[in-house]
């Protein structure tokens, strides 16, 4: 089994690390239906019962996406660092040469507010690849979504204050 590393986000915004940490990563079963309802429909825990460690929450797309939902486990969480790393473990967004994905998420302070990375590890099947549309497809997907994100939260500057 292969991994294939890349950076599926690295974007500047002028929201404050700490609340796309908390709208992003910790509150997100409540925040991304709200903000982004063309991306995510709804998200539920499937175990625990709050984002901690070992939770496993489940990520349904809406009736018009190519896919069905996405399962990710939690873990790792550093609040004061406002990092995240979590596990896609189960879902219909990946081909079947894909095992399962772990994503690193950091939310840093920058000049103009917060700048966002994504670094995805992909464990290959076998000896599959993926294509560079699929990376292309996947990096394109998470830039609309932040942006909806970060739109939404500009718009309601007391939410995550």
């Amino acid at each position: 089994m292969g991994v294939i590393t890349c950076t599926l986000a690295d974007i500047t915004s002028p929201v404050a690390p700490g609340r796309l940490f908390q709208a992003l990563a910790i509150d997100n079963h409540n925040f991304m239906p709200k903000a982004t309802p063309d991306y995510v429909k709804s998200v539920e825990f499937v175990e625990g019962d709050s984002t901690t460690v070992g939770c496993i929450k489940k990520m349904n797309f809406p009736d018009a996406a190519p896919f069905k939902y996405v399962k990710n486990r939690v873990d790792e969480i550093d609040e004061a660092n406002y990092f995240l790393k979590y596990t896609t473990i189960e879902g219909d967004m990946f081909p079947d040469t894909v095992e399962c994905a772990v994503y690193d998420n950091k939310f840093e302070a920058s000049a103009d507010g917060s700048r966002c990375t994504m670094v995805a590890h992909y464990h290959m099947k076998g000896d599959n690849v993926l294509s560079e549309a699929d990376l292309e497809n996947a990096k394109q997907g998470i830039q609309k979504m932040f942006k909806s994100a970060e739109d939404y939260l500009i718009a309601n500057p007391q939410l995550y204050a």
